[in-house]
């Protein structure tokens, strides 16, 4: 039996215009989209490979390195992409594949660690190289008739990062280019297997662009049917098979995860959708209002808003320890939705904002390579009282994707379109002790950069800004008076994947303006810095 799709409404004019997609509505069976498999060993670029092979249309998902072949095969990808990472083959502990990835006729493209591991399993020779080789490097492009090469010229600018490198190729295989320091490439085209010592998903490089393409669709021969309109409506109609008659409830927390999730699970569900909204007192000022104006009037959702703020900052108190904060932050939420959420009797899931890179950090934190910078509030946590099965439509997308279907679903391009927002909040934008007075110092700075970024035509041309409070003080003269307040941090961004970043270079006229507003207006401020840190070595965040 033939499973059909329903009929629903969306913003078609916006799908149209910004996904590409067809917009009639119809009952349809969708086939499986091609697929590139991406195998994880660690790298801090995994994200950012699938990232570029989903905005060539096709679909990539990241496993971890030590997937069986059988679940590999049950995929069914049109290709295999080894990513780096920060081992080295030779070493005892060295993460290692089933060599007969290799024989399984898919084509295959390894990437730095997964160059070397190739060229390792397949019979060459890895050894550390004299020097590491590390940024910017040219490539010399010596095998002009590959199809991965197709289109880089003889001299290119890539990306590097390593110190191991091949010595010696395996048998069957030639050379695509090299460097001043390393062999830079090789292919076996009979057996499509390629391999780069080289970084092409990051921007840095300069044709990396046109060779994950050739690998996709001349090599792999995939077709760019993964578009976001056709997963609105099959995710509006699996929602409504999982839930039936059944409730659903979630926790609204007004960031772009949470409410996308919401408008998504509300479209195919209705007031079956109960969402709790915590006040934790660490939001941005006036955050409650506008999450309740927003999907409370505009979206008529069965909106529970519960004032937690003061039983919040009495368990921070006297906590400085930012991982203490957010461990703090995180069970109190916990604690507080899962008292909400018991008084609702007849719920049967509990959906979560849960976004493609959480589940990847999650699956790192659980056994694979990758190091778990930070804690998420949205994977796992479930209260074992609750008994409650998880709803995540939104666990396959990364953040632009998400962005773009709570536009399509009517979310305001303002609120959808805002800059991210920690799940612990302003509780980790306050350095040290968090107290009621310093949120409120906090807020009332943080919300006059917004303000001023969005009237001088700023706010959509950085990717993140935000003021931090330090736990410092210092003497100013205000009023012919000495004055001994706290110091601020304005804190701007640019970036495309959030994986690295350049401070932002903002006039220095708005910098001033910015800066005499806060000094004049918030009381408890009489200092301003302007923080030019690039990540890395530093990150976004400070905490």
């Amino acid at each position: 039996m033939k499973v059909k799709y329903t009929k629903f409404e969306l913003n078609k004019k916006f799908v149209s215009l910004q996904m590409g997609a067809k917009t009639t509505s119809r009952h349809f069976d969708l086939p499986q989209e091609d697929r590139i498999i991406i195998l994880d060993f660690g790298s801090q670029y995994s994200q950012l490979i699938a990232r570029r092979i989903r905005e060539l249309g096709v679909y990539s998902e990241i496993l971890p390195y030590h997937v069986s072949l059988d679940e590999i095969k049950n995929h069914r990808p049109k290709g295999i992409i080894l990513s780096g990472g920060p081992s080295s083959v030779n070493s005892k502990d060295a993460k290692l594949i089933d060599p007969e990835i290799y024989r399984l006729g898919i084509p295959v493209l390894g990437i730095c660690y997964g160059m070397q591991l190739t060229a390792h399993l397949l019979g060459g020779e890895v050894s550390e190289g004299e020097i590491g080789e590390y940024g910017r490097s040219v490539f010399y492009k010596t095998n002009h008739e590959s199809l991965l090469m197709h289109g880089v010229p003889e001299k290119s600018t890539v990306w590097m990062s390593h110190f191991d490198e091949v010595r010696r190729l395996p048998a069957g295989f030639e050379s695509l280019g090299h460097t001043d320091s390393c062999i830079a490439g090789m292919e076996n085209s009979g057996k499509r297997i390629y391999a780069l010592q080289f970084h092409p998903e990051v921007s840095h490089t300069e044709y990396g662009n046109r060779i994950l393409k050739n690998f996709v669709f001349d090599i792999c021969r995939c077709e760019p049917n993964w578009n976001l309109a056709d997963f609105i409506e099959k995710t509006i109609y699996e929602i409504k098979e999982t839930v039936g008659n059944k409730r659903v409830i979630l926790g609204l927390s007004g960031g772009v995860d949470s409410s996308v999730a919401a408008a998504l699970i509300h479209q195919a569900i209705g007031d079956q959708l109960t969402c709790i909204h915590v006040d934790t007192g660490l939001m941005r000022k006036n955050e409650s209002e506008l999450v309740m104006q927003t999907f409370g009037e505009h979206f008529h959702m069965n909106i529970i808003h519960v004032d937690a703020s003061e039983t919040f900052l009495s368990r921070l108190k006297g906590v400085s320890d930012p991982e203490e904060k957010r461990k703090i932050i995180g069970r109190q939420f916990i604690e507080v939705f899962n008292r909400e959420a018991l008084k609702i009797k007849d719920a049967s899931f509990l959906a979560q904002g849960t976004i493609y890179p959480d589940v990847i950090e999650s699956k790192s934190a659980k056994g694979g390579p990758s190091v778990t910078i930070k804690s998420h509030h949205n994977v796992g946590g479930l209260p074992e009282e609750m008994e409650l099965e998880l709803l995540e439509p939104l666990k396959d997308l990364f953040k632009d994707e998400v962005r773009k279907i709570g536009l399509a679903l009517g979310i305001p391009e303002k609120m959808i379109m805002r800059h991210p927002f920690p799940g612990p909040g302003l509780g980790i934008r306050i350095l040290g002790e968090v107290d009621e007075e310093k949120i409120r110092i906090l807020q009332e700075a943080d919300d006059i950069l917004i303000r001023e970024l969005e009237n001088h035509g700023l706010y959509n041309r950085v990717s993140q800004a935000f003021v931090v409070l330090l736990p410092v003080k210092s003497v100013g003269v205000m009023g012919d008076e000495r004055t001994y307040e706290y110091t601020a941090v304005i804190r701007s961004a640019d970036t495309t994947d959030f994986m690295t970043a350049t401070w932002s270079r903002l006039p220095y006229d708005f910098l001033d303006k910015v800066a005499t507003r806060i000094i004049n207006e918030v009381r408890g401020i009489n200092r301003v810095v302007y923080d030019i840190s690039n990540k890395p070595p530093a990150t976004i965040e400070w905490e």
